[in-house]
């Protein structure tokens, strides 16, 4: 029982700063606007750890690196905190190894789900707030994934945009195989 507890821990904290890092990357990326509430949000909550980290590693091609590092490191450490409380707690080598290549898929993974909760948000917001002060952020989070569909699959009756439900359905499919692929041959190469 104090396991469940220590857990549920464990994926609250670690999941708030993974996903805040992966959110501000994204944001940064996607040249989403900074001056909103949501913003704000992820930027004082990450800001402790990307000021000094951004003084080591710099950006690579207009991509913040430092915020990237620091997502994959919340996720390595997540991942390590969970092995030492479930499984057998060894820190050997191959188990370093196996956790930083984990680090990386479940990075890929929650960036996906990330990818799915921010469309369904877009989609909830163009409906009911649509000039809202959180729908530019959402837009330019969705936009270059919904843009390619948009073209293709043009609105239905004229009115209703089905690309949202399109592109949630292929994210859906690339986490259900080839995230799941990878992440099986990365515990099947370091058994």
């Amino acid at each position: 029982m104090l396991d469940q507890a220590i857990r549920f821990l464990l994926d609250t904290v670690f999941g708030l700063l993974t996903y805040s890092f992966l959110l501000r990357f994204a944001m940064q990326w996607l040249r989403a606007p900074f001056r909103n509430p949501l913003a704000q949000a992820v930027v004082a909550l990450t800001d402790w750890a990307v000021k000094p980290v951004r003084r080591a590693v710099g950006g690579y091609k207009g991509l913040d690196a430092s915020t990237l590092l620091l997502a994959w490191v919340s996720q390595f450490l997540w991942l390590m905190a969970v092995q030492l409380l479930t499984g057998p707690g060894g820190t050997d080598a191959a188990t370093l190894a196996t956790l930083a290549l984990l680090a990386c898929i479940e990075l890929l993974r929650a960036a996906l789900w990330l990818l799915i909760i921010v469309v369904i948000i877009q989609a909830v917001l163009s409906w009911v707030a649509p000039d809202g002060p959180l729908s530019g952020v959402f837009n330019a989070l969705t936009f270059r994934f919904l843009a390619p569909i948009r073209r293709r699959i043009p609105p239905l009756g004229g009115t209703l945009d089905i690309s949202p439900l399109i592109l949630i359905v292929i994210v859906q499919l690339i986490i259900m195989i080839p995230i799941r692929w990878l992440e099986g041959a990365v515990l099947m190469l370091f058994r």
